[in-house]
């Protein structure tokens, strides 16, 4: 009987523990398992990325493209689609009687009160104001509901293909969300703009005040533009529902790349970490130079027996030590040309795999012309010499 009960605990153990083990895999798998990235992240945050701003290459990443909430971090969504519909950005803004008053943080915007578009901008971007937000938006769009479509297309045109906005500031409304992966695509995306740059790297600003204050003195949150070498972007922001919520970016010997997080306690700290591993484990490698000449190629029948040939576009790529030792150059060219060569005649190309994945294409044009060696050329050649 002793026996009997021993060996049904021993069972009910078993099993526990197996259950314990699969349940314990299950998680493993849906954390880390729900991307295709060849490394994974151990991150506190519910979902992250950070991608190399050029290439757009994920270095590290979890939950990369699952759908959350962003807080603040929209108005870098904000900020471009308002940068790209606005082509004088010392424009004044009458201040819409409708983005006064928003709740949450505020630059507290009066009625009738008169900025520039970079102004509120700056309002935006620093302190994160709601109210700049919301004026920005009834500025460009009219009204939020249109401007909510212009953010979605800026958005699916720097390639963020799971994005839905409500508003332009962040607020939590059902139907608002962004993933890790869309929200560093268009933060790099954005960092390609020059005014977009300035400013969210800028710490302090002082622009026009109204009738109770002469000024308004601006600071950003981003922490890290005073802490981490090369940082230089971008916005932070919370909300109950989201959670902290933090996109940085930093720039070190000629890398710069972009970190998302979302949900994430310590979003200063794990930003700042997951920079420094990836400048510590990744190099920006030139691969091709601009206009990189090749060796010369034979010409059939021609005046010169060769012709010079080149390709034309610069390649980067961000690579591990590891990985830079599997990259692999294949030229597409033919063994000669017949004469006549016009200058720039495609004549092959040059590919970049990493291992079996393309990474880069490129054609090889003749650098000269090269005439047909023949006596009617001949005759013709002398002709212009005569005239």
């Amino acid at each position: 009987m002793k026996k009997t009960i021993k060996n049904n605990i021993l069972k009910l153990f078993l099993a526990l523990l197996l259950f314990f083990l699969i349940a314990n895999f299950s998680f493993v798998n849906f954390v880390y398992g729900d991307t295709n990235l060849k490394i994974q992240s151990n991150s506190s945050a519910k979902a992250m990325c950070l991608l190399e701003q050029k290439t757009g290459r994920v270095l590290y990443g979890k939950n990369i493209n699952e759908p959350l909430a962003m807080a603040s971090t929209t108005k870098i969504f904000t900020a471009l689609t308002v940068l790209e519909n606005c082509t004088n950005l010392d424009q004044i803004v009458n201040i819409d009687d409708r983005a006064v008053g928003i709740e949450g943080t505020s630059i507290y915007l009066q009625k009738g009160e008169k900025l520039t578009v970079k102004e509120l901008l700056f309002g935006m971007l620093l302190p994160s104001g709601n109210d700049s937000a919301t004026a920005l938006a009834y500025y460009v769009g009219k009204d939020i509901p249109t401007f909510c479509k212009m953010m979605e297309t800026t958005a699916k045109n720097a390639g963020a293909k799971n994005s839905s906005f409500k508003n332009p500031h962040g607020l939590d409304e059902n139907g608002h969300f962004t993933t890790a992966y869309d929200l560093a695509k268009v933060s790099a995306k954005a960092l390609e703009n020059k005014t977009f740059q300035e400013i969210s790297q800028t710490k302090s600003k002082v622009i026009s005040g109204n009738e109770l204050v002469k000024n308004r003195y601006l600071r950003n949150k981003n922490k890290l533009l005073n802490t981490f070498k090369g940082c230089n972007g971008i916005k932070t922001g919370f909300t109950d529902n989201a959670g902290r919520c933090f996109v940085s970016s930093a720039t070190r010997n000629n890398m710069t790349v972009v970190c998302a997080v979302l949900n994430c306690g310590p979003m200063f700290e794990e930003c700042a970490s997951f920079m420094e591993k990836s400048f510590k484990e990744y190099k920006n490698y030139e691969l091709i130079p601009a206009y990189n000449m090749l060796e010369n190629l034979p010409v059939e029948n021609g005046k010169q027996p060769f012709v010079k040939i080149f390709s034309r576009k610069c390649f980067e790529y961000p690579l591990t030590e590891e990985e830079f030792l599997h990259i692999n150059f294949q030229y597409d060219l033919p063994e000669q040309v017949s004469a006549p060569v016009s200058k720039e005649q495609k004549v092959g190309t040059v590919k970049i795999y990493f291992d079996n994945q393309l990474l880069f294409e490129d054609d090889i044009l003749t650098a000269d012309l090269v005439k047909k060696d023949s006596i009617l050329q001949n005759i013709k050649d002398i002709a212009k010499i005569w005239k």
